[in-house]
């Protein structure tokens, strides 16, 4: 058994390794090439990210989708160089929308450079990423522009807040669908459709990508507040001071305002609606919620859409690339404890 990728899957299969590592290694070499410009600084500040690593998860799951027709087939490896672009290139606005300082284990782009260049920055990825698709075909393109728009629609959706009477677990839901799952879902779209697979395939793959990227942002959310600053590669609670109602955070106010909630459940609440930029404050909420069950419903949560996704997967044929998808489910349910 051998673990590829930096999320660290299992692989049982030789062969299965060698093609994901090797795609993989491709995927790297194609980012830092996307990545360079005539102008030094725009070079260091778009292989910033890049070069601080990251779990290539996206990447990866479109080399493990592509092993349902020719692994070899010449789109593949850029498809997912650009879906790992358009990724980095969220990651740069989202930690200015967060005025996040640190990203990956180092500090942010807006940290080091400032809001404009940081949001510039990912502007040239997303142009870059364009590029590179534009050789793909039509198809192609039309895909990654549906889900750019689910993508930046998760994104107002959260800034917005749900409407009145719509159940806030719902709308938070809905938004990672977008935010989160609309481009999980393409890297296993294009994984499998460049590589020459069958309709009935690229489908389940592409259901099979949401899902699971539903549950990678839920596990997300339970690392933001139950690890600490190593084991994410950001600071802990970093939405719990931006003031963001991640899932956790909904389960606690689900319950507090039901008949089972407590006084302490309704106190805990109070003390997250307040100001969690004093640094007490916000070491007090954290600690507050990682001792408080709504984690462990935000854990079964993920555990529930990692089984959803599993489930998709049923009609693939057996294979080991089929079992490494189905192992993919437990790794991201591990990464949330």
């Amino acid at each position: 058994m051998t673990v590829v990728g930096p999320i660290g899957l299992s692989v049982r299969d030789k062969a299965l390794e060698a093609d994901v590592q090797a795609g993989l290694a491709a995927v790297e070499e194609g980012l830092l090439e996307a990545t360079k410009s005539d102008v030094p600084f725009i070079t260091e500040a778009a292989q910033h990210l890049v070069r601080a690593g990251g779990k290539r998860f996206r990447p990866l799951l479109a080399m493990l989708a592509a092993q349902f027709g020719d692994p070899f087939s010449p789109g593949v490896v850029p498809a997912a160089v650009v879906v790992e672009l358009t990724h980095l290139a969220t990651l740069y606005h989202d930690d200015v929308m967060d005025e996040a300082e640190v990203r990956r284990g180092v500090a942010s782009a807006n940290a080091r450079w400032g809001n404009s260049v940081a949001v510039l920055t990912g502007d040239f990825l997303f142009s870059r990423a364009s590029h590179i698709l534009a050789d793909l075909g039509p198809e192609a393109v039309r895909i990654q522009a549906q889900a750019f728009e689910r993508l930046v629609t998760g994104q107002i959706l959260e800034t917005a807040g749900p409407r009145d009477g719509r159940d806030p677990v719902e709308h938070y839901l809905d938004v990672i669908a977008g935010k989160t799952g609309s481009l999980i879902a393409v890297a296993g779209r294009f994984g499998a459709m460049m590589s020459g697979a069958d309709e009935t395939t690229v489908n389940i793959l592409t259901q099979y990508g949401e899902r699971l990227g539903t549950a990678f942002q839920l596990a997300d959310d339970v690392l933001d507040i139950a690890s600490d600053s190593h084991e994410s590669g950001k600071t802990p609670g970093t939405d719990l001071r931006e003031g963001i109602p991640t899932l956790p955070v909904l389960r606690l106010r689900e319950l507090a305002e039901s008949s089972a909630g407590t006084a302490e459940d309704r106190a805990l609440c109070e003390l997250l609606a307040g100001d969690l930029t004093d640094d007490a404050r916000h070491a007090e909420a954290l600690a507050g919620l990682r001792a408080h069950p709504a984690l462990e419903q935000a854990r079964r949560d993920t555990v529930r859409y990692a089984e959803d996704a599993r489930t998709t997967l049923a009609p693939l044929p057996e294979c080991m690339a089929k079992t490494a998808l189905e192992e993919l489910c437990d790794t991201v349910v591990h990464r949330a404890g």
